[in-house]
């Protein structure tokens, strides 16, 4: 294509629902997410802890070989609300920053 681009995305954001949702559908969704994102080699942030959703992306992401970043909010660390995040995690007071 004549004015292409060979920029490649490196990373990626993602804030997902923290439930299943009501159908396997969802979770076989944010799974296959995790892979493609694995095998494009592209990292992930995401909003931190093992739950549901953005578990499914995290983990899938996590064991095909991406970086994984779990930002969490202190509160729900203390409340053990949220489960392991599995990767590095980075603790903040409030989301205001985003």
């Amino acid at each position: 294509m004549a004015g292409s681009s060979s920029h490649h995305i490196r990373n990626i954001c993602v804030f997902g629902g923290s439930s299943p949702g009501k159908e396997n559908e969802f979770l076989d969704s944010a799974n296959h997410l995790g892979q493609v994102l694995a095998e494009r080699k592209i990292h992930l942030m995401y909003g931190g802890g093992n739950l549901r959703l953005m578990g499914g992306v995290k983990i899938a992401a996590f064991l095909g070989g991406s970086q994984v970043l779990g930002v969490v909010l202190e509160a729900l660390i203390k409340g053990d609300i949220i489960g392991k995040t599995i990767g590095e995690e980075l603790q903040v007071s409030t989301l205001d920053w985003i």
